[in-house]
């Protein structure tokens, strides 16, 4: 086993945590309280080449490997997870998707410009009343011969006013159930498709997260991704990498409220001397970094498999459900230690504390990850 990383991935991670620092950090206390898509910084991370990490250069990509997205994810999630929910969501799910199971021409109308950062994706499986329950789709694609009717809601879809390319997920022969579903790319602006208000949430306030209603939209055949009924595989194969991203997205979380408190400990005085000369205080800080390299360790397992073209799925989940909880732990011990000055926005740990409860929901909750573990466990 090799734990040092290369000159390459130390230089990514180099470039991800001076863009974190110098270009997310300034703004993101005012975008958390306004809810301000960070468009700006976001352009900018397309010109860095982040907006397609993993996507062969031939398509516009950087042709990073997965291990350099769990670092790049980290430092930017250490400050804004608002920003790198939408570097994760246009990497693992959409440009993933596309590029793995798109055709070609799929692949140079709409991989190129997400690669490439002109344009952002969004991955639309959740509805209403399908959420962990994903098999229960109630978005109709009827088959219309040369292109499918469109009809139906999906909710909670991160870039969901910010994306030009949609992957829906709809349901065209609801007698086969899951293998009826299937996967359509949709273009904003087409006839039909409306976006709904922007929800109010408790974190990633940044990230713009809506409904969006498909009501007669047609969309070309050429636009389905893979066979006919293969929407739900596709979405659980590109749920498997997504997992990765939202476990780096944890991490970073928790990592970024660590090395604030470490800080903080230091520079608080208190009785006279500072509260990191507190034993009380060292044990929380001990247990806190102890949790965050286990949690780092799984992450880079996971990309690692992956990079390696091996069975990665039990590996991402186990990430997630640990980097999550992890990341909820540590966010409320830093507000705890930073005492009053963490109830307050201008020392981050609050936000940090608030964005940190999403990444135990989406893209699988906690009690789907143990299902996706318990299943292998049981083989």
């Amino acid at each position: 086993m090799h734990f040092e990383f290369t000159e390459e991935q130390l230089m990514v991670r180099q470039a991800a945590r001076d863009f974190a620092q110098n270009e997310l950090k300034p703004g993101v206390i005012d975008r958390d309280e306004h809810q301000k898509f960070p468009a700006e910084q976001i352009k900018k991370l397309g010109d860095l080449g982040f907006m397609g990490l993993m996507v062969s250069p031939q398509y516009g990509g950087s042709g990073m490997d997965t291990i350099s997205y769990v670092l790049i994810m980290e430092e930017l999630s250490k400050v804004d997870a608002s920003a790198s929910v939408v570097i994760s969501v246009n990497n693992s799910l959409v440009c993933y998707g596309i590029e793995k199971y798109g055709t070609e021409e799929q692949k140079q109308k709409y991989l190129v410009p997400l690669a490439k950062g002109e344009k952002i994706g969004a991955f639309c499986l959740s509805e209403p009343e399908a959420g962990s329950d994903a098999t229960s789709q109630k978005t109709t694609a009827i088959d219309m011969g040369d292109h499918y009717l469109l009809n139906g809601i999906k909710n909670w879809i991160t870039n969901g006013s910010s994306a030009s390319t949609y992957i829906v997920m709809a349901q065209t022969d609801a007698g086969k159930k899951s293998h009826g579903i299937n996967a359509l790319i949709v273009e904003r602006g087409m006839e039909g498709f409306t976006i709904g208000p922007k929800e109010n949430k408790m974190g990633i306030r940044g990230s713009d997260t809506h409904s969006l209603m498909f009501t007669d939209v047609k969309v070309p055949k050429e636009n389905r991704i893979g066979e006919d009924g293969f929407g739900f595989k596709f979405a659980m194969s590109t749920l498997e990498g997504g997992r990765i991203g939202i476990a780096s997205q944890a991490l970073g979380i928790a990592s970024g409220a660590h090395e604030l408190t470490v800080q903080y400990a230091k520079d608080r005085k208190a009785f006279g001397k500072a509260i990191a000369d507190f034993q009380s205080t060292q044990f929380k800080l001990a247990d806190m970094a102890t949790e965050i390299e286990a949690a780092r360790l799984l992450c880079l397992k996971a990309a690692w498999l992956k990079d390696h073209h091996l069975p990665y799925g039990q590996a991402s989940a186990m990430a997630k459900l640990f980097a999550s909880k992890v990341a909820m732990d540590t966010t409320i011990e830093a507000v705890q230690i930073h005492g009053g000055y963490g109830f307050v926005k201008e020392f981050h740990v609050e936000r940090l504390m608030r964005d940190a409860k999403i990444t135990q929901i989406y893209e699988g909750t906690s009690e789907i990850q143990k299902i996706v573990i318990s299943r292998e466990v049981l083989k």
